[in-house]
């Protein structure tokens, strides 16, 4: 299934100059052809396309549906942006396919990289709900310090990775579907960092016997709920 995506759907549909490039230029499409569409919460529209312009395509909506979440579980990861952004986008990518449900970039003391572009991160998770037929866009955040995101209120279990050699769980199968999972940035946190967040009731998590990239961890954390959950 082609699917495209636009988050203001009415009866009659405009596609951004990017993807009506795309449609026409690449796939090239033609006045009554068949068109699926996805808002990033949950619909389906079928639609059908009724004039073709040099900078835009215009479609009527033929049929509306209402799609169920693909994965059970509710996985708010926050990550610390790495050193080289291709890896963070890298694993915006990835995550977003396997299946998660919120990103909070978090900026912490060891953090090499305290920005990111939130307009092409978007993008490249919109590419990849396309990309693996998924009617749910993950909310992605705009980057928060690690004091702030530990003190806000999160639902469901709590989770903060690190390298120490220290005492750590595993995700284990429950009836708690919702998790927060704290990832931290190359160089991990800082042992202040790690006993603030236990002080919130975050637990230490271990991804397994291997030292991870902070791209792979968050891969990994989301594959694990995956595996467990679904």
């Amino acid at each position: 299934m082609q699917l495209f995506y636009t988050e203001n759907i009415n009866e009659e549909i405009s596609l951004t100059k990017e993807e009506n490039r795309h449609l026409i230029k690449v796939l090239r499409k033609n006045v009554g052809d068949k068109i699926n569409i996805i808002n990033g919460n949950g619909l389906l529209f079928i639609t059908e396309i009724t004039e073709i312009k040099k900078n835009t395509t215009s479609l009527k909506v033929i049929k509306k549906e209402k799609k169920e979440k693909q994965h059970k579980y509710n996985l708010h990861l926050a990550i610390a942006p790495t050193k080289n952004i291709n890896r963070f986008e890298w694993f915006l990518e990835k995550a977003t396919e396997i299946g998660i449900n919120e990103i909070t970039p978090v900026i912490c003391s060891r953090s090499e990289r305290k920005k990111i572009n939130l307009e092409r991160c978007n993008k490249i998770i919109i590419s990849a709900i396309k990309q693996s037929i998924k009617y749910y866009k993950p909310k992605l955040n705009s980057p928060m310090s690690f004091i702030d995101f530990i003190n806000k209120e999160h639902k469901g279990e709590k989770h903060i990775t690190h390298c120490l050699d220290k005492k750590k769980h595993r995700i284990t199968k429950s009836d708690n579907l919702s998790h927060t999972i704290l990832i931290g940035p190359e160089g991990d946190f800082s042992e202040s960092e790690i006993s603030q967040a236990i002080d919130k009731s975050f637990k230490p998590l271990t991804l397994g016997n291997s030292r991870l990239r902070t791209e792979t961890a968050g891969v990994v954390a989301t594959q694990t709920l995956n595996l467990l959950f679904e």
